[in-house]
């Protein structure tokens, strides 16, 4: 029997084969890499037919690219030549929330915001919020450990994942972790799976612990005549108080999306800090108020009205939509000592002088994690050269300073050739083994990450 026939069995009108079909599933938003043609789509419903497409690659030595909503900017879910890629679309259940013990079982495909008001009707709340939230689904949260605006105080996805069931190569079925708080029964295979990009296995359900809804936030908006400034009061604020958000655009970002979508942003401001405290009383507010004023902020609000504080958020969330219209975009994505945020954001404005390229960089600034979005254009080969080489530097130079080449978007295609220099060797072959410990064929994800 032909093996797409064969897979057809499986996954009845869940296969795809149609190339104009296809073409919307080679490649997630990282554009500029490239991607294959696939042989087909798969797009299973249950963990069952999962497992019977794995089984079925693993016969037939065929590589599966899992895929989310495909809103990740590293290369995660870019399709190879003769892959079966694996859409998560039809498994997107929510199959349960449980009040007691305030946690939450879905299925991959369910997507964050979904999760979000769901829990919410419930007096609930799942904190991590990438900036995708409303189009990204959770699976895809799990495979890069996406962060978001409150991870400051509230942490990342990995700090919610409590339990895992996902499908090995072989089509064995695991379990991880569970739904207690505490579990340090074996290894941590949760977190080991948590930020893998579908290299080790296929993610079929998770269980998310909730929390309680926090307090309304008031929100305080500072603008500065420098980066460094900014950087230096976010330094400040987080020596000194737990604030729920601490957030960062610079001018090229801030005037992008006021031409974008005008909200009355301060378009001369060479940065914009949007911080927000939750915790009650004014005392937080106050000291996140004098560290601005001691960094040389020149325009310091504060707001308790929510709808305002809202609208900053909007403009934050706009970022990378907006700079995508000033051309093409590698979304740069690193993190530094909190220590060193007012050094690295000095260096990203000295590499966009010394490469001639825009450089919009914001960033979620209390986790020394910066977001530089290099712009050019992409019908310029020249142009494409200097932001490739700008894109590399920013990546370069955040290692300088003990920082990481990702800090929440994964490695990808893109930040492959630079995470040797990042691991060390005897790490990066310890990364390869544990690979063929869960994937002793390659077919998992191929090229992503490490080399198999």
């Amino acid at each position: 029997m032909n093996p797409l026939d064969e897979l057809a069995l499986i996954l009845g009108d869940g296969l795809v084969t149609d190339r104009d079909i296809m073409e919307g599933y080679r490649r997630d938003q990282a554009l500029w890499a490239p991607g294959g043609w696939p042989i087909a789509v798969a797009r299973p419903a249950s963990t069952a037919q999962v497992q019977a497409l794995a089984q079925w690659a693993t016969r037939h030595r065929t590589a599966l690219v899992p895929r989310g909503a495909g809103t990740g900017v590293a290369g995660g879910a870019t399709a190879t030549d003769g892959c079966v890629v694996v859409s998560f679309e039809r498994m997107n259940r929510i199959l349960a929330i449980d009040e007691a013990a305030m946690l939450a079982v879905v299925q991959p495909g369910v997507l964050n915001g979904e999760l979000k008001a769901a829990a919410h009707e419930r007096g609930l709340w799942y904190p991590p919020d990438p900036s995708s939230y409303a189009v990204s689904t959770l699976g895809g949260n799990v495979a890069t450990n996406a962060g978001g605006l409150c991870c400051v105080k509230y942490g990342v996805t990995s700090d919610y994942v409590l339990g895992l069931e996902a499908v090995l190569a072989d089509g064995t079925v695991l379990r991880t972790g569970g739904r207690s708080r505490k579990d340090v029964a074996g290894y941590d295979l949760t977190r080991l799976l948590v930020g893998s990009e579908g290299t080790l296995a296929l993610i079929t359900e998770i269980t998310l612990r909730l929390r309680r809804r926090p307090p309304r936030a008031t929100t305080l908006v500072a603008t500065f005549t420098s980066l460094e400034a900014s950087g230096r009061a976010v330094a400040a604020i987080v020596r000194s108080v737990d604030a729920s958000m601490l957030e960062i655009m610079d001018r090229t970002a801030i005037r992008a999306v006021e031409r974008f979508r005008p909200l009355g942003l301060d378009t001369e401001a060479a940065a914009m800090l949007i911080a927000q405290s939750d915790a009650p009383g004014s005392a937080e507010l106050s000291c996140m108020q004098a560290a601005c004023e001691a960094a040389g902020g020149t325009v310091i609000a504060t707001t308790e009205d929510e709808s305002e504080g809202q609208m900053m958020l909007t403009a934050r969330r706009l970022a990378l939509t907006a700079v995508e219209q000033l051309g093409t975009v590698l979304v740069d994505d690193v993190a530094v000592p909190l220590p060193q945020l007012p050094e690295m954001l000095r260096r990203v404005d000295a590499i966009a002088a010394a490469t001639q390229t825009t450089i919009a960089t914001v960033a979620h600034a209390g986790d020394g994690n910066l977001h530089p979005l290099v712009v050019f254009d992409g019908k310029d080969a020249a142009a494409e050269a200097r932001a490739v080489a700008a894109f590399n530097e920013v990546m370069a130079q955040a290692l300088g300073l003990g920082g990481t080449i990702t800090g929440e978007h994964g490695v990808g295609t893109l930040k492959r050739g630079l995470l040797t220099r990042q691991l060390g060797a005897a790490s990066l072959a310890l990364h390869r083994r544990i690979k063929h410990a869960f994937d002793p064929g390659g077919i998992l994800n191929p090229g992503k990450v490490i080399d198999s």
